[in-house]
């Protein structure tokens, strides 16, 4: 395959923008598939997990491939859920482009900010999108204005729209210069290259010639030709939009309505004129684990094998994995190092994917997306490659899971087969964790929101007919004292009758402090201090052992006791009398006493969230946190 003609880009966007859309219509128009499902009737190819059939969104990222223009296109539909970010981080972190579906009626949404970001992080050249433009207040204008106010972008305009909100019919090609107009009957399938309508001569006009402008902002040569009114080129001026786009300098911005099938082969058109190809990136970097030197890997079939896994799914009962190959040819049966692990590998069978469809293939080459269901020691992130030239390429990093739940299984047997279904969705999603809590004894699941955690909770049903209760985890409060107290620990008396009567002696005197915030309990000896005390090793050991014991049971609620300093002055002892339960005994006496006297209180857990607002919502938002009990530290 001719690496030039490769493009792996991905389709991102707040959630019901469009993406799932887009993608079927692209699909679609380049024979992938031969009928149009719609998202709202559970129908579309990509959405094809149940719960995405059933909700109407997409949940895991999922891969396809296509073919236009003699051109190869690897695509990846990402979630636009934000439970599910993690899933647009993973996709780019191997894509080489990314296009960014806008809503023309919602706009610029906190979603698409988010997505941005990571965009920038990863460093990937864009393309936008402005869909849904046939809808009732549906405005580019405004959607133009939030993409250079709120993502910083310098976007660049190459398509105007024909008509507006419902009499939308088509759009406007500013670098050929053509109208382009849809029949309503025949699924957007064909379009017809008309002349510029004259109503929007004027129009169009002023808009190429902010094109040039900005175009030859980034560009010397189309500078050149601009400022001595010479026509530009189309084919020069393609190649200077085109590398702008591949150094993030400019963002190229077209517009339609997928739901109206209006709009996408442009798209797909522009995918390939301005997003890059695998040999227009940077090579990738990584690390010689055993020389610790750093490395590269260009896009060839002559350098040693490399590819980064950047997905981990349960599919029909099977482990697959999928991979992105950056140098080298993958062949089935091929023996591989997996760095990461340090862990010998045998590549099986290969496929492309298309949705959750798997189409084998002997081998794939630099710049393709895969998928093998036998890498047995592969997790996300971790990096195969050829055994005599390992390298260790960057991994991904997720951020951690931040809403818990209880879950119980239904019966003791079902246990076993809920904690070995647990470990799998962990191996799947880096955003999914669970462990069984010591101090309640509960099992805690732990992800990124309620929908994140509901999804899960379907599947272990559906998939692995597990039986389970889910609840709220309990919450294990702390305890303190709020003043300082000295207090003794006396035990004086006999146990038993006759021959087996035991006398016990022991007497223990302690002070408490309170101390800040997140100092623990600290036991501290002190009695080597005072003149004339009798100093035993053993007997100070079983005096902080029980006041260790006391402190796990408070006295105000019966919860563990912390930020509290705990000091032993003085013991007293008698030969044959004061034996280790004795002085465990007054010094469990001791530590009771001093809770109580030291007034013991009950301290609730504290969470520091950090909130990103808007200046305008800035007084809504912290009235709303005020009236939940937080405490505002800055703003």
């Amino acid at each position: 395959m001719d690496i030039k003609k490769i493009r792996n880009i991905g389709f991102a966007a707040h959630i019901d923008a469009g993406k799932t859309t887009i993608n079927e219509r692209i699909l679609f128009y380049t024979g992938r598939i031969h009928k149009m499902g719609e998202v709202h009737e559970g129908q579309a190819t990509m959405d094809w997990m149940a719960q995405e059939k059933e909700r109407g969104i997409t949940i895991t990222a999922a891969a396809t491939y296509c073919q236009w223009r003699d051109h190869h296109i690897n695509i990846i539909d990402t979630p636009g859920h934000v439970d599910f970010t993690a899933e647009v981080k993973r996709s780019l972190r191997v894509l080489d482009g990314l296009v960014v579906i806008i809503c023309g009626v919602g706009g610029v949404e906190p979603q698409s900010e988010t997505i941005w970001r990571l965009a920038d992080d990863f460093r990937v050249p864009r393309l936008i999108y402005v869909n849904k433009l046939d809808r009732i207040g549906a405005s580019l204008d405004r959607a133009l204005t939030e993409i250079e106010e709120k993502l910083n972008a310098q976007s660049l305009l190459l398509q105007l729209p024909v008509g507006e909100e419902a009499d939308f019919m088509g759009v406007v090609d500013l670098i050929e210069m053509k109208a382009l107009l849809w029949d309503k009957d025949l699924q957007g399938a064909q379009y017809s290259t008309v002349e510029i309508p004259e109503e929007l001569i004027a129009q169009v006009n002023l808009s190429r010639e902010r094109l040039l402008e900005t175009v030859a902002d980034t560009d010397d040569s189309i500078a050149e030709l601009y400022l001595s009114e010479e026509e530009v080129p189309l084919d020069r001026l393609k190649a200077a939009i085109r590398k702008a786009t591949i150094q993030s300098k400019l963002v190229p911005v077209l517009c339609g309505s997928a739901l109206r099938n209006k709009g996408i082969q442009p798209l797909l058109d522009s995918v390939l004129d301005y997003l890059p190809s695998p040999l227009d990136v940077p090579p990738a970097e990584g690390i010689n684990p055993y020389t610790n030197k750093k490395e590269k890997r260009t896009p060839s079939d002559k350098e040693p094998t490399s590819a980064l896994v950047f997905k981990v799914m349960g599919q029909a009962g099977r482990k697959l994995v999928y991979f992105r190959v950056y140098s080298g040819i993958l062949k089935e049966g091929q023996r591989l190092l997996n760095t990461t692990r340090n862990r010998k590998e045998r590549l099986g069978n290969i496929f492309r994917m298309h949705a959750n469809r798997q189409e084998k293939v002997v081998s794939m080459g630099p710049g393709e997306i895969g998928a093998s269901t036998d890498l047995k020691w592969a997790k996300t992130g971790d990096t195969i490659c050829d055994e005599k030239h390992p390298i260790l390429l960057e991994t991904i990093e997720f951020p951690q899971p931040v809403l818990s739940m209880a879950i119980e299984p239904s019966s003791r047997s079902e246990m076993d087969k809920l904690e070995e279904c647990l470990a799998l969705l962990e191996d799947e999603d880096p955003t999914f964790s669970y462990h069984k809590d010591e101090e309640t004894k509960q099992m805690i699941i732990s992800g990124m929101g309620e929908l994140h955690l509901d999804v899960l909770s379907e599947r272990m049903r559906r998939d692995h007919n597990i039986q389970f209760r889910t609840g709220k985890p309990q919450v294990e409060l702390r305890e303190t004292i709020t003043q300082p107290v000295e207090v003794t620990g006396k035990i004086d008396r006999v146990f038993g009758e006759g021959e087996e009567a035991r006398h016990l002696y022991a007497e223990v005197v302690l002070r408490l402090t309170p101390l800040e915030k997140g100092a623990g309990l600290q036991i501290v000896d002190l009695t080597a201090e005072k003149p004339g005390a009798a100093k035993a090793v053993e007997i100070v050991e079983t005096i902080k052992q029980a006041i260790e014991n006391t402190a796990t049971s408070g006295v105000a609620s019966g919860y563990p006791v912390i930020n509290t300093r705990v000091e032993i002055l003085d013991y007293a002892y008698e030969a044959g009398k004061s034996t280790e339960q004795a002085f465990s005994i007054a010094a469990s006496m001791a530590m009771k006493q001093g809770l109580e006297e030291g007034k013991s209180v009950l301290l609730e857990p504290i969470m520091e969230l950090e909130v990103v607002t808007p200046t305008e919502d800035i007084g809504d938002v912290m009235g709303d946190l005020s009236s939940r009990g937080a405490r505002i530290g800055g703003v």
